[in-house]
């Protein structure tokens, strides 16, 4: 009976240690708990903690009663947190009127930092997230590496299909009638209800060039966004906002995602969320998104 109980314990100890650790098990904190690195680190420290007593209580049975305490201590620590952690789970309803929202980025890493807590927060609602990244940012860093990372942090956003194009970043405005004819064939197909990309009011040629794009490939949609990228002007005026309370960590850790760029200021965990404070302190809420509506129908938003 007291082996029995020592392997489930056991058991427990090792399955906390590695769920909080390997990237899997951190990915899967980070997309469904508010505060996830602090409850991902408690769940380590505990079963780590299970396990050494159950260790203590091998290698030194003078001390059994002492280790069979912390053992019980700790397993049902562990317990009562699995039973609890799902009061700590991000808030998101479940959308009546599911819809098709297509975001359209330069580089691998635009859309996580522009809105990536927009579009997992969608994702979770039950709306269908599509996007096209137009390059593989083969001038500012290395190709393969950043097109696995826009595949990864596609997935980790809830987005249902990346499509990753190879024109020449830094020079995105000459393939300008290439992008068109991709974006027109995406929309095509997929239909969106909402379009979502880059401002016209950015530094980047790169940013403006897939702005221009998209225009003109979505002349005859109704419903358009534009998103603040880290190289807007000053001149970007929001009118627009999701709350993105419970997502911040989301798009902290989906930027991260992207190491190939880890070395940029605007990449910091502290840039990412002092900017969703100050787009939050515009609307009265704790953390928001901002966007310049082109064109927005209402029906066509629905519950965003």
């Amino acid at each position: 009976m007291k082996a029995t109980v020592f392997a489930v314990a056991g058991s427990l100890g090792a399955l906390a240690v590695v769920l909080a650790l390997v990237p899997v098990g951190r990915n899967w904190f980070v997309r469904r708990f508010r505060s996830p690195h602090r409850l991902r680190w408690i769940t380590a420290a505990l079963g780590a903690l299970l396990m050494a007593a159950l260790l203590g209580c091998v290698l030194s049975p003078e001390h059994l009663g002492w280790c069979a305490v912390v053992v019980l201590l700790c397993g049902a620590a562990l317990v009562v947190g699995f039973l609890v952690a799902p009061t700590l789970r991000i808030d998101h309803a479940m959308a009546a009127q599911p819809r098709r929202v297509l975001a359209i980025g330069a580089h691998p890493d635009d859309l996580e930092l522009a809105c990536g807590a927009t579009l997992a927060k969608l994702a979770d609602a039950g709306h269908e997230v599509r996007a096209m990244v137009m390059s593989t940012g083969s001038r500012g860093g290395d190709s393969a590496a950043r097109l696995s990372e826009a595949s990864s942090g596609s997935e980790f956003m809830g987005v249902s299909k990346v499509q990753v194009h190879d024109f020449r970043d830094t020079n995105l405005s000459q393939h300008g009638q290439e992008m068109v004819h991709a974006i027109e064939a995406f929309i095509k197909e997929f239909q969106p209800d909402v379009v979502m990309t880059h401002s016209g009011h950015d530094y980047h040629q790169d940013h403006q060039a897939v702005h221009n794009a998209t225009m003109r490939a979505a002349r005859r949609h109704s419903s358009i966004l534009c998103f603040e990228s880290p190289s807007a002007t000053r001149q970007f005026n929001p009118s627009v906002f999701v709350d993105i309370a419970g997502y911040v960590d989301v798009k902290i850790h989906a930027v991260s995602m992207h190491k190939d760029q880890r070395g940029k200021p605007y990449m910091s965990a502290e840039r990412v969320r002092s900017l969703a404070a100050f787009r939050g302190s515009q609307v009265k809420t704790t953390y928001a998104e901002g966007f310049e509506p082109v064109r927005l129908l209402g029906s066509a938003v629905g519950e965003f």
